[in-house]
């Protein structure tokens, strides 16, 4: 199974509004980098739900409902449906994961601007530990 965080501006599209539609194609996706991490996505594979902006923070999980398909607006880009499966108790903004000396290598610190990244698993484990799941 894989570890992915994914980042969307919550004025554009929230966790919140994820959980009440259920189920959403994740598109957009146009950095090269962010897009070969989404081609790599695999149905099952697990996300962090990350609100850019403002709130800067990791905010809920997701499950990766399909494996990564040509976005039907742009056959030249790729997208994946995502599902929720829950709220984090605690959100875990970009500060607490900077102030770790464990998450200096992580692209989330390293090239800020990415939407789309691997999480590696201790990383993964460390974030839900951080989050009081």
């Amino acid at each position: 199974m894989g570890y992915w965080l994914f980042k969307q501006e919550p004025s554009s599209y929230s966790y919140s509004q994820l959980e009440a539609d259920g189920r959403t194609r994740w598109d957009g996706v146009t950095n090269n980098l962010a897009l070969k991490h989404l081609r790599s996505v695999n149905k099952g594979d697990k996300a962090f739900f990350y609100h850019t902006g403002d709130e800067k923070s990791i905010v809920g999980l997701m499950e990766i409902a399909s494996m990564p398909y040509a976005d039907p607006r742009d056959d030249a880009l790729t997208v994946v449906d995502v599902m929720p499966s829950s709220k984090l108790p605690r959100a875990v903004s970009l500060h607490m994961i900077k102030s770790d000396k464990s998450f200096s290598e992580w692209e989330l610190v390293k090239i800020s601007r990415l939407s789309v990244m691997p999480v590696p698993e201790p990383l993964w484990k460390k974030i839900l530990k951080m989050s009081g799941m």
